[in-house]
């Protein structure tokens, strides 16, 4: 039998569908959706469809207002951890760029330990060809 990749953000589901599989009342969901904290697609009929991550924030929002956190409060909480998700991405490209950059100045020593535990250098722009090797530089200026 063939396996289907479901992409988290595909809308799959109406609102009945999806206001049983997040265990509130499909008016919540309406309401949810006025007020911003879920953003579900529409069809061309502009019927709504929920993803199976709106379906997981659609819990979210419940776990944070069971504990008694108001709705604005709940708004500002997932404004929060999207833009924390959202750095913490740019964050990973900034990161690759660096070293990527730092590997490819001119003048710069870069080394790579093998498997043996001996120190080979490193052409300026390579990387290592193994997972199990350690690379060793020292940036300009640092003392050491």
């Amino acid at each position: 039998m063939a396996t289907v990749d479901v992409d988290q953000d595909t809308p799959l589901f109406a609102i009945a569908a999806a206001a049983e599989l997040a265990e509130l009342h499909p008016q919540t969901l309406r309401q949810y959706d006025r007020l911003g904290l879920v953003e579900p697609k529409r069809t061309a009929g502009k019927s709504r469809r929920y993803s199976l991550r709106d379906i997981a924030q659609l819990r979210e929002i419940a776990r944070l207002s069971a504990e008694g956190v108001s709705l604005e409060g709940i708004r500002r909480v997932l404004s929060l951890e999207n833009e924390v998700r959202s750095l913490q991405g740019r964050v990973r490209e900034l990161e690759s760029a660096l070293a990527d950059a730092l590997l490819a100045r001119q003048g710069r020593m870069v080394f790579a330990s093998d498997a043996a535990g001996e120190v080979v250098p490193l052409r300026p722009g390579t990387r290592t060809q193994r997972r199990d090797q350690l690379v060793v530089w020292r940036p300009w200026g640092s003392e050491g």
